[in-house]
């Protein structure tokens, strides 16, 4: 939602009392619900579910809070033939199904005790209290089964108005879990307009030394989100003033590079990716995409996209001759040509605008690469013995073939595999 639209909304959504969303009517959700309220408990939906939909944005998951203890309500839901998983039971988390769909259960609760990554918790039946322990205002909304709206902490007004603020004391919420770090800029970025929360950013940057402590599988997939958010950019210059990037990625970012591939991802109607995103942020050369990686706890596959995306290749360049550009994407294939297009054309001094980037970017869509003429058949028909020889030569007619420009000539092509035949 556009900063404007937030603003024209805040009256609206401040007034809002009552939820009217069909999620809240699906049978899974309602059969939960009643298995509870049989059971003398109360439940309600909190988070995201009540805050995208307060904002017209879709809801992906639906995570229920209850009076129950967890004991009880494992106890109940089996009674009723739900699927059952103590998921995380010492924090009073049960996962249950009912009509093949998961939902997070968890029993209202305070924290005893905190060292900034794990709490000991006691379980509650105040619902005040279990929104005093939540991170943000935004997430401290409740909705009955009714979808009466409870807001136990201003979440609406903040909400409209584009404001990601900490519950109560922004340094005693951090200091319950240090993700809080993260996740502030990353509910910033998709959530917040305008500057961030003075009281919020002074906490994170006072507090930003215990982020050493937080696992790289945390802070990674905290990483990952926060990127592709709308004010991606504009939140990781506010990062990279503060020193808090640097931990993230054990360097100093580009924020400039990613707002620059941001602003092409706009003009060329292409949708934020993580990892390309992440490429223009913190790489410079393909040999930093294994230390970030290992950092930020990517797999395997990520880790290949990212050096992939910044491996510089002269063809990119739309100064290049569209033969040479054609022959890289016949060897990478659109997607991985367009991202490293993407990479390439954020560092560049060409603006997001300049036409002869766009068609170089758009040969992926218009052209498509020619069929191999030759298998191993063709080559074995050669008289050649089977073994290492045949892929080499098929490996060797390739090349050569996208060099010259993918000639369909079939006695050339016939003849250039036999030449290649001969001096194998």
């Amino acid at each position: 939602m556009s900063r404007n639209k937030q603003h024209s909304d805040f009256d609206a959504i401040a007034r809002i009392t009552r939820l009217e969303a069909p999620w809240l009517h699906a049978p899974a959700l309602e059969t939960v619900f009643a298995v509870l309220k049989a059971g003398g408990f109360e439940a309600r939906v909190v988070g995201g579910a009540v805050r995208n939909t307060l904002l017209g944005r879709p809801v992906s998951d639906t995570d229920i809070a209850t009076t129950s203890p967890p004991e009880d309500t494992m106890r109940l839901a089996a009674a009723a033939g739900l699927g059952v998983y103590p998921t995380g039971i010492s924090h009073g988390t049960v996962t249950l199904v009912a009509h093949g769909t998961s939902f997070e259960v968890t029993s209202l609760r305070h924290d005893v005790e905190t060292d900034g990554r794990h709490a000991v918790v006691a379980f509650t039946d105040d619902w005040s209290a279990d929104a005093k322990r939540r991170d943000f205002t935004i997430n401290a909304l409740y909705a009955a089964s009714d979808g009466t709206i409870f807001d136990y902490a201003e979440g609406r007004k903040d909400l409209a108005a584009g404001r990601v603020r900490f519950i109560g004391d922004a340094s005693a919420r951090i200091r319950e879990d240090y993700l809080r770090i993260l996740r502030f800029f990353r509910f910033s970025a998709d959530y917040g307009c305008g500057v961030v929360d003075a009281a919020g950013l002074a906490a994170c940057t006072e507090l930003k030394s215990c982020m050493i402590r937080l696992s790289g599988e945390r802070v990674g997939a905290e990483m990952m989100k926060l990127i592709v958010s709308p004010r991606a950019a504009e939140i990781c210059e506010v990062m990279n003033l503060t020193g808090i990037l640097e931990i993230v990625l054990g360097k100093h970012g580009h924020p400039e590079r990613l707002l620059k591939l941001q602003t092409i991802e706009n003009e060329m109607a292409i949708a934020a990716e993580a990892i390309p995103r992440l490429a223009a942020l913190a790489l410079d050369t393909p040999g930093e995409a294994a230390e970030i990686s290992r950092k930020l706890r990517l797999s395997n596959e990520a880790n290949a996209i990212l050096m992939a995306t910044t491996t510089p290749h002269p063809a990119l360049n739309p100064n290049a001759p569209e033969r040479d550009a054609k022959a890289l994407l016949y060897r990478l294939g659109p997607t991985a040509f367009q991202r490293a297009l993407q990479h390439a054309w954020a560092a560049s001094n060409s603006p997001a605008t300049d036409p002869a980037w766009h068609l170089r970017y758009r040969l992926a869509e218009h052209w498509s690469p020619p069929r191999m003429p030759f298998t191993g058949a063709d080559v074995l028909a050669l008289n050649v013995e089977p073994g290492p020889i045949v892929g080499k030569v098929l490996s060797a007619f390739e090349l050569w073939w996208a060099e010259q420009n993918f000639p369909s000539d079939p006695a050339l092509q016939k003849r250039k595999l036999a030449d290649l035949v001969r001096t194998a």
